[in-house]
């Protein structure tokens, strides 16, 4: 593990693998260095790229430096770029797939993109996310119910029905989840601005001129599939592509081929 210091002075731990170009990938919510879905994806993507993964701000080894705000994550990830050798390839999968858009939006010296299933919502195929839902769960948080933080996320957020919730609170991961539950609100600040229903404004994320792969799985609920269709259309230079039978729980073994074509 190493470390690099973020703008405001928050230091962030990351690791890399491999070697060739660089490749940094970015978690959703609860995600970490040693949990969730990237981490499987190292040894088969470091044969052809030198792979950083970091823990955002708020989890792992990674410091916690209040008050929260999206740019202190853009910058996060700008020090993670630095230690990278000043430009990279970015890979966001989940809410971490709407930091990368921020974060290149703003103008990061990143050089191609891929986007796994952002939770967006751009239509009536399913209710929107309430707009004060972030605000909701940050009271939770400071209540110290850690728990009913992660529940309200997977239902009212992700839409998860209620009685696999039940079943999670039975599962081995469940106390790493109410462990990270105060950072379940960075991503909610992050993505809730385009849950709400509507399609993207023009030219909402103008500056992601560089090559953007954006990918959603054939078996994820339709609004998921929509959302990142829209998005592929809106962004200056997307394609899309639907991996057949994965849901948003991808797996290793299919999606890296897919990156590994794309990003080479």
């Amino acid at each position: 593990m190493k470390k690099v210091t973020s703008k405001d002075g928050t230091s962030i731990a990351y690791e890399q693998a491999g070697q060739g170009p660089a490749l940094i990938l970015v978690d959703g919510a609860f995600g970490s260095r040693t949990f969730g879905p990237n981490g499987p994806m190292i040894p088969l993507l470091a044969d052809k790229f030198t792979v950083y993964t970091y823990d955002r701000r708020g989890r792992g080894d990674s410091g916690n430096t209040a008050p929260y705000a999206v740019e202190r994550e853009i910058e996060d990830l700008a020090a993670v770029i630095q230690a990278a050798g000043g430009s990279a390839m970015v890979y966001g999968i989940s809410s971490g797939a709407g930091l990368v858009l921020e974060a290149v939006n703003s103008g990061l010296p990143v050089t191609k993109v891929a986007l796994y299933e952002a939770p967006f919502i751009t239509d009536d195929s399913r209710k929107p996310v309430p707009d004060n839902f972030p605000g909701h769960l940050e009271e939770l948080v400071k209540a110290g119910k850690s728990g009913e933080v992660v529940k309200e996320f997977m239902t009212k957020g992700i839409n998860l029905p209620g009685f696999v919730v039940v079943m999670m609170r039975f599962m081995p991961a469940w106390p790493k989840l109410k462990a990270l539950a105060p950072t379940v609100v960075y991503d909610m600040i992050i993505v809730n601005p385009y849950q709400q229903g509507k399609p993207f404004k023009p030219g909402q994320w103008a500056c992601l001129t560089m090559p953007t792969l954006v990918i959603s799985g054939g078996k994820s609920p339709a609004w998921m599939q929509n959302g990142m269709k829209c998005l592929a259309k809106v962004l200056p230079n997307a394609r899309h592509r639907t991996l057949e039978g994965q849901t948003h729980i991808v797996k290793a073994e299919v999606l890296t081929p897919v990156l590994k074509e794309f990003l080479s």
